[in-house]
């Protein structure tokens, strides 16, 4: 799964890598959490890439409330074409959400220990998700899944899944809405490989929601993992 995630790269260099024409107006954060607005990436008219900001929780547009979206913020790789929660998504609404790292939690011990996992080197990147419109008494609510696969071997020690990272290069290929190919895409939902990853143990402060900053990526001083 993927519950928490990092965005603290530059709007420009957001922009820069995935092709957005004008850089996104965020601001860092170091601790999002599922029901909050989050930065995607997609399709958008002749050929450009849209930047929006949408719910982490995907509400199917059939669905009769929007509370759904609170069990749906993953979208599992193996069924995701066929599930009817995400499979009319999967054809036509994919994004991709800019992450610079992610949160996972480790049992060991009765307890549960959170890591920090990114790409080497820091890099900004990409995690495939999905998009969905829903229509309620309030009005339109844009909101999207993050898809989930098995874990590559430095995943495999913390957790049982892991978030899809998308290539720059399959960048185009995933936004296609009238990609007429999906086992094309289904082959793209693998794990990003662990040898170009790396990760470290933090603080348990990541635990809570309301804890924020750039302290929260700090590595764990080793006599305090237990």
């Amino acid at each position: 799964m993927c519950g928490r995630f990092a965005l603290h790269a530059t709007p420009g260099a957001i922009a820069l890598q995935f092709g957005l024409a004008h850089p996104p107006q965020i601001v860092a954060r170091f601790n999002i959490s599922p029901g909050t607005p989050i930065l995607s990436v997609h399709a958008g008219p002749g050929g450009t890439r849209v930047g929006q900001m949408l719910q982490w929780g995907l509400i199917p547009a059939w669905a009769k409330d929007a509370s759904i979206g609170s069990r749906l913020a993953n979208a599992r790789a193996e069924t995701i074409a066929e599930k009817p929660s995400f499979r009319s998504a999967f054809r036509r609404r994919r994004c991709i959400v800019p992450a610079s790292g992610f949160y996972e939690w480790q049992a060991t011990a009765g307890r549960k220990q959170p890591w920090y996992i990114q790409p080497q080197g820091n890099a900004l990147f990409g995690f495939a998700a999905l998009y969905e419109h829903w229509q309620g008494p309030a009005g339109q609510v844009d909101s999207c899944a993050l898809i989930t696969t098995e874990p590559n071997p430095l995943m495999a020690r913390i957790h049982d899944r892991m978030p899809v990272i998308l290539p720059v290069e399959w960048y185009a290929h995933w936004l296609d809405p009238l990609n007429p190919d999906p086992a094309s895409l289904i082959a793209m939902l693998r794990p990003f490989p662990a040898d170009h990853m790396q990760s470290h143990a933090v603080s348990t402060r990541v635990n809570s929601v309301r804890n924020e900053g750039p302290a929260l990526l700090e590595p764990l001083e080793p006599d305090l993992l237990g």
